[in-house]
């Protein structure tokens, strides 16, 4: 498994991305125009249309921009300890999110119409493959070190991914603001279970 396969994002390119993140926050995904995100980017639609054919074209490439960004912060942490690394993964997925809950309402918006837009679900599936890459990676890292214990790191991996994909849902679907943070702990308390047995 690799990187998810990067895109070179030109300057106009960053600009349309972040406009678009902003109009995504300000008015979810089932509304959003590209009216809305060129006021946000402070160009025409033309000058989106320009880059970007639909706007589902330039939602996709979106996607693509948000995996590239949380590829390169995983890269940036320096620590090669596994319980370290593992904790600073699990942080960005279950603490760094807390104060973007309308950011994370308009991915699951997305990611609701990942099984009907095959280029939103590829992308999906691709994220979703990185961080359990990533998990089972810095897992079985821990078991040759002898940090860890020696444990099934796929399993581990996909159970960790289905309390964060647990968590985001209920923080938007119930408004829980406490999700994440009760999925932060619940990890934590599975790892120190079957890790440090």
């Amino acid at each position: 498994m690799v990187d998810p396969l990067e895109r070179s994002f030109s300057e106009t390119d960053e600009e349309i991305m972040r406009g678009t993140y902003r109009a995504l926050r300000e008015h979810g995904y089932a509304d959003l125009t590209i009216e809305q995100i060129a006021d946000e980017y402070g160009k025409s639609t033309a000058a989106i249309h320009y880059h970007y054919d639909t706007k589902d074209d330039l939602l996709a490439a979106f996607l693509d921009y948000v995996i590239d960004q949380f590829v390169s912060t995983i890269h940036e942490v320096e620590t090669t300890d596994p319980a370290e690394r593992l904790d600073l993964l699990l942080d960005k997925l279950l603490v760094d999110p807390e104060d973007h809950q309308d950011f994370l309402i308009a991915l699951l918006e997305m990611r609701s119409q990942a099984p009907y837009k095959e280029a939103f679900g590829e992308r999906f599936r691709q994220n979703d493959e990185y961080v359990r890459y990533l998990l089972e990676t810095v897992i079985d890292h821990g078991a040759k070190k002898g940090v860890f214990a020696d444990v099934d790191s796929e399993h581990v991996a996909r159970a960790i991914m289905t309390i964060v994909d647990g968590a985001r849902t209920r923080a938007v679907i119930h408004d829980e603001t406490e999700a994440l943070a009760t999925a932060r702990r619940a990890v934590e308390e599975y790892v120190d279970a079957v890790l440090f047995e």
